[in-house]
């Protein structure tokens, strides 16, 4: 099957499971949405969501932040993943944005703030300012190899084949489709591909026999 056909099978399936696509980290403006993928890195938004109403009653706006001492931004999010250093970020991120007038839909600008990659600028101006953007981690990147859309070797080559599979328009819903599905129905680990919705039909005989060892 090309993948131009598995695209468009995918797609479907995807809409069936999820016609709904909200944002899964809790923000309230488009600073704590940033803030949220910048802490989400290597962790979940689970663990994500029970850490930043703690934060946000201290620094819910770049000012706020930037008056904290950064050790008291990393007692805060301790729980998570790489804490050290996604303080010093935040801390450095909202005086960045103080100096540059606050954040603005622009990709060179977004990019240039510490702790914000391509990936979370991608977050930000999908979900917050509905610009088309296919942010790629590396569970879509998972994903992406396991359904056979992509054969791509790093997240940047796997975000240039999945936008030329689907219409601009519909880059930020399946976004966050593949997350949703990924979390529920296509693990990475003791994953049956055989029973999958997705898999059974798209991965290909000789991913199925390298995931589950037969």
């Amino acid at each position: 099957m090309k993948r131009s056909e598995k695209s468009e099978k995918i797609g479907i399936i995807l809409d069936k499971f999820y016609p709904e696509t909200p944002v899964p980290l809790n923000h309230s403006s488009s600073y704590t949405l940033l803030v949220a993928v910048m802490l989400s890195a290597q962790t979940t938004d689970k663990k994500v969501n029970q850490v930043t109403p703690e934060l946000f009653k201290y620094a819910n706006t770049p000012e706020a932040m930037a008056s904290l001492d950064v050790k008291k931004i990393q007692n805060i999010i301790q729980e998570i993943g790489l804490a050290p250093t996604k303080a010093k970020n935040l801390s450095k991120m909202a005086k960045q944005l103080i100096s540059g007038g606050g954040i603005r839909p622009d990709w060179e600008y977004l990019e240039s703030l510490a702790g914000v990659g391509h990936k979370t600028a991608s977050v930000l101006m999908a979900q917050w300012y509905g610009i088309p953007a296919f942010p790629v981690d590396t569970h879509i990147h998972r994903l992406a190899a396991r359904w056979g859309l992509s054969k791509a070797k790093n997240v940047e080559m796997t975000e240039r084949d999945l936008k030329s599979l689907w219409d601009k328009e519909l880059w930020n819903k399946r976004h966050l489709q593949i997350i949703f599905f990924g979390r529920e129905h296509c693990p990475a680990r003791n994953h049956n591909l055989k029973e999958c919705p997705i898999c059974s039909w798209a991965a290909s005989k000789k991913r199925i026999r390298q995931e589950m060892g037969n």
